[in-house]
């Protein structure tokens, strides 16, 4: 078993990355000392899969689960959602030393947080990722929320989980598409932070995208690692963590103008990689060879690259990207990358000059 430690004082808590840890569930549970009553929030894709044993090692511990399951996609991360969530809870009786266990995705891993994060003014919850994005990125460092009509994650807070279970085996069922749609974040924290990381991608990718088991684990903890010292040093987001945005402001825009479900999270990170390395080298001095071997990686891993907007489709990308949380006074600022492993945060960048951008990077592939 690899263990990741994210230090926050009182608040830190371990990453635990293995196969087999789903069964365990109900022992670490125990340790953690939470109360008896729990709820397990899941989707119905999941749910399938994994709810019966999640359930069945709670109660061998000695627990009184209750199962809440969610319509699967993107659709689910919203405030009906969480009202639907509070209500079973409530019929539960879930107190306040009652806690949740977010079992799946990035969405429920979200929303789950969020309904932890106010139900009772803030109940314990435990992360057990089933999906490579959810592993390596958001069941990881605290961010927690649900979607508006106007734009992704505008409603949430900062909440951090008790524990993150990553079973590897839940990865071995994995859509291929959802899969790859992972590998957007993984390759994310080499662009960022570690040029080691990159490289190995770029020797160890068909590997990963085997799903060796050696090379998903060591892959997975590197990344935990770096989530895990940048939220260490930045819990909520007043600087160094800006970093682990790279991407995400066109790709979040890119999710929102097309309506959610028409991208995968990862598949509109991945274009908006693309975009922000172009960008990046116009701005912050990317070289051109980084800003080949990022698009390249992408294209390897079979991820989308571009995108082709027309007029009424790229206005309501940069309408969506005035409404995101991370603009200030109506303007956006961008994450850059100085070169493969460095990043920058904080970047205004004309309105002009990233127009000049999508110009470059069009194509009828992807259309909207």
């Amino acid at each position: 078993m690899r263990i990741v430690s994210v230090q926050l004082g009182r608040r830190s808590y371990a990453i635990k990355i293995a196969a087999g840890l789903l069964t365990q569930l109900g022992g670490e549970c125990t340790r953690l000392k939470l109360g008896a009553r729990c709820a397990i929030i899941t989707d119905t894709n999941v749910g399938k899969r994994f709810a019966k044993p999640a359930f069945e090692s709670l109660v061998k511990a000695g627990f009184e689960p209750t199962l809440i399951v969610v319509p699967a996609g993107e659709n689910s991360k919203s405030l009906k959602s969480v009202q639907t969530c509070y209500d079973q809870l409530a019929a539960s009786r879930l107190e306040r030393k009652s806690f949740i266990v977010a079992l799946g995705g990035g969405v429920v891993g979200d929303l789950a947080g969020f309904v932890a994060a106010t139900y009772l003014r803030g109940i314990p919850f435990v992360q057990v990722p089933t999906t490579l994005l959810a592993q390596v990125d958001s069941s990881v460092g605290g961010k927690t929320g649900v979607n508006l009509k106007a734009g992704k994650n505008l409603v949430g807070s900062f909440y951090q989980p008790k524990l993150v279970l990553c079973d590897l085996d839940t990865l071995k069922t994995l859509p291929e598409r959802e899969f790859r749609s992972g590998l957007a974040e993984v390759i994310k924290y080499g662009i960022i932070y570690d040029t080691k990381l990159f490289a190995q991608l770029e020797r160890d990718l068909s590997k990963v995208l085997r799903r060796e088991p050696k090379s998903l684990a060591a892959v997975i903890s590197r990344c935990c690692e770096i989530k895990a010292e940048v939220v260490g040093q930045d819990e909520n987001e007043n600087g160094l963590r800006a970093i682990l945005n790279f991407g995400h402001t066109i790709g979040h825009a890119i999710e929102n103008s097309s309506g959610y479900g028409k991208f995968l999270h990862g598949e509109a990170i991945a274009i908006g990689q693309v975009l922000a390395a172009e960008l990046s080298r116009q701005i912050s001095g990317l070289p051109a060879r980084d800003a080949d071997r990022i698009e390249a990686l992408l294209v390897r891993a079979g991820l989308p690259v571009e995108i082709h907007l027309n007029a009424v489709r790229r206005k309501k990308l940069f309408a969506a990207m005035k409404l995101d949380k991370k603009a200030s006074n109506g303007e956006v600022r961008f994450v850059l990358a100085r070169r493969i492993g460095r990043a920058e945060f904080g970047r205004l960048i004309p309105q002009k000059v990233l127009e000049q951008c999508l110009d470059r990077r069009a194509s009828s592939i992807f259309k909207l």
